[in-house]
């Protein structure tokens, strides 16, 4: 069994928690998630079960990025990153603070869908950062196109800073401080 780092109840939709990937036992799952025509933002429609294994053990090893495979009732049902933005790509595009943290969340495709899922799936992984009390901000930088999850991140309190051009997207950074979550 895998550690659960940390768990949350929702009064209407059951208990959320996360536990760390393990790269080879969640490449299977993480590749049917990561490679669905829904989660085309996710960047990683053409990767097959090895490119994902290769991509979440880089980040397993990594001094500074984090993964979690998100339970809903016991059941993987969604995939959390945590990094540092100071050591990404997004450093050249803000003024980063001590105390900002990135952030990423896909939730698995499903057939049947739950009415405030992704919402309560978002909600947990906020708790889950700024359960942390280093954690000042939340960054986040969504494609511009992803229209979905702009109305969702400013649900929960990000605000968009401006657009930027990363090597793969055109986004919005967007930043959440903990006065801002909802």
């Amino acid at each position: 069994m895998t550690d659960i780092v940390y768990g949350r109840d929702d009064s209407r939709l059951g208990r959320f928690e996360l536990r760390p990937v393990d790269p080879p036992k969640d490449a299977g799952l993480l590749h049917a998630w990561v490679t669905d025509p829904k989660s085309v933002f996710w960047l990683m429609q053409d990767a097959d079960v090895a490119d994902v294994e290769r991509e979440y053990a880089l980040i397993a090893a990594s001094d500074h990025h984090e993964a979690y495979v998100g339970l809903h009732d016991g059941v993987p049902a969604f995939l959390v990153e945590k990094y540092d933005p100071a050591r990404s790509d997004l450093a050249a595009h803000y003024e980063v603070r001590n105390g900002d943290v990135g952030m990423h969340f896909l939730t698995a495709p499903t057939e049947a869908p739950l009415h405030g899922f992704t919402r309560a799936v978002l909600a947990t992984v906020m708790e889950f950062l700024f359960a942390d009390p280093a954690t000042w901000r939340v960054v986040v930088e969504p494609d511009v196109r992803n229209a979905a999850v702009r109305r969702l991140n400013a649900s929960v309190g990000f605000r968009i800073e401006h657009e930027i051009t990363l090597a793969e997207k055109t986004a919005y950074l967007s930043t959440c401080t903990r006065e801002q979550n909802r």
